[in-house]
């Protein structure tokens, strides 16, 4: 069976999406998260994310590519689930575990469009996804300091 390819506009799209909900996820846990040194580390992660979603942002708009907001269902329920688990325990580490557990996810998404596009032609494309999975997995080093 031949395998489908992931065009450049899907990857592009995914690392937007990717984007988007981890600054979702950073704007509903920083409110929670009461140690200084973490919150900041968070605060910085965001910056990063913004820049990722910007120069996806650009690169889409210079192809002509419509890039769509991720679904107001899931990110309601990312909220839920980030207010619910950090009532239960708002510690540093269990706020550290969190975000490494997205922050995985995200690994584990990029990593997988990277797979699926081996033939994406799109230098620019391939160079921003590569540069969003070096981050990430700086993220999840760093935050593991935390635990």
């Amino acid at each position: 069976m031949e395998k489908n390819y992931k065009k450049s506009e899907e990857i592009l799209a995914e690392i937007y999406r990717n984007s988007q909900l981890a600054l979702q996820s950073i704007s509903n846990i920083l409110p929670e998260t009461g140690d200084e040194e973490l919150k900041q580390e968070i605060l910085r992660q965001h910056e990063e994310y913004e820049r990722i979603s910007a120069r996806a942002s650009v690169i889409a708009k210079n192809k002509g590519i419509e890039l769509k907001e991720p679904n107001p269902i899931k990110k309601a329920m990312m909220w839920g689930s980030i207010k619910m688990n950090a009532m239960k325990d708002g510690s540093r580490s269990h706020i550290a575990e969190m975000m490494v557990q997205g922050t995985v996810m995200g690994i584990t998404a990029l990593k997988s469009s990277a797979s699926d596009a081996s033939e994406v032609g799109d230098d620019e494309v391939w160079a921003l996804l590569n540069e969003f999975i070096e981050l990430e997995e700086g993220f999840e080093r760093k935050l593991k300091e935390y635990l």
